[in-house]
């Protein structure tokens, strides 16, 4: 059975690249928010750092799956449709739909037509009968486009990636996830949990500095995509946690005082020496925050799983 996918970014992803950098360029505080990560460089080397020995939240969550995927899916009333947000690779959707049985409908949705692509090729090839329908597109703004359900649907958001959402962003995307769920659905989040502050930074701030690479590349997407002028040794990777918000941010400050143009835009920027661009935010949870969020969102938890350490969680919710 051959995949399909659909694309709805595109163009549109430069003008919406676009808009985030002039958004963000131009506030007292300048940010870029982390979605702009990921070109092609930016995911190698993102799966680089989830081989590092300080980076804990992919092998724990893929270790609570491996061991629990079964009493996960039970859980979720035995679904024949899993909906993975932000797919990336297939390595955590295959011990889903292991665990299923007999799935019918798999729909990976992300921002990288590469990665979709190649997921859908996979999973087409490697689940015969299996339909694999993916969508390229930006789960903030293209969940409509996800098509309509054939049975009790399951969608998941994994890796952690609803802690690079603020609180009232956060909040919009799992209410528009709620909107999803029919009767009978459910929805896999995972989380990474508050713990010991170091371990928390040190997965951020790596000894080899492949967080730091990964950190300036957004300098580089910047350069290739909109013209800018950025000169990515020019600024240091900053990593820290931050106890009262209880979440990391990665920024990247100027080593001297500099001026960038960034000629898609018509736009120059001026850094002081020692300013800072904010790239990341990464909230983490306790149970509480957790089922907090869902209420505000029109859902309820119906289950939890963790680590022995309790380092991530993933946990299970239905619409009420």
């Amino acid at each position: 059975m051959n995949p399909v996918v659909d694309v709805h970014v595109g163009g549109e992803a430069e003008r919406r690249l676009a808009d985030d950098v002039l958004d963000g360029l131009t506030r007292p505080f300048k940010e870029i928010p982390p979605k702009h990560f990921y070109d092609s460089r930016g995911s190698e080397l993102f799966e680089r750092i989830c081989e590092l020995p300080e980076y804990y939240p992919t092998r724990t969550e893929t270790a609570i799956l491996a061991e629990r995927a079964g009493e996960i899916v039970a859980a979720a009333g035995e679904p024949v449709e899993l909906v993975e947000l932000g797919s990336g690779s297939t390595r955590k959707a295959r011990m889903l739909l292991d665990a299923m049985g007999a799935p019918r409908r798999y729909v990976p949705v992300d921002v990288s037509e590469r990665m979709v692509r190649e997921a859908a090729g996979e999973l087409a090839a490697d689940y015969p009968g299996l339909e694999v329908h993916g969508v390229v597109g930006d789960f903030e703004r293209h969940l409509g486009e996800v098509p309509r359900p054939r049975g009790r649907r399951l969608v998941a958001l994994l890796g952690g990636t609803i802690g690079n959402f603020p609180p009232g962003s956060r909040r919009r995307l799992l209410r528009d996830v709620r909107r999803m769920l029919g009767p009978g659905d459910r929805f896999l989040l995972g989380a990474d949990l508050v713990k010991d502050p170091a371990v928390i930074q040190a997965a951020y701030d790596d000894a080899a500095g492949v967080t730091a690479e990964f950190n300036r590349n957004l300098l580089h997407v910047l350069n290739r995509e909109l013209g800018a002028d950025f000169d990515p040794d020019e600024f240091d990777h900053v990593a820290f946690y931050d106890a009262r918000h209880e979440w990391v941010e990665m920024r990247l400050r100027a080593r001297r005082a500099q001026s960038v143009w960034v000629a898609g835009l018509g736009l120059g920027v001026e850094f002081a020496e020692g300013e800072e661009l904010r790239t990341e935010i990464s909230a983490k949870f306790t149970p509480e925050r957790l089922r907090a969020d869902h209420a505000a969102a029109g859902m309820e938890l119906d289950g939890l799983w963790t680590d022995d350490a309790r380092l991530f969680g993933l946990s299970l919710a239905r619409a009420v």
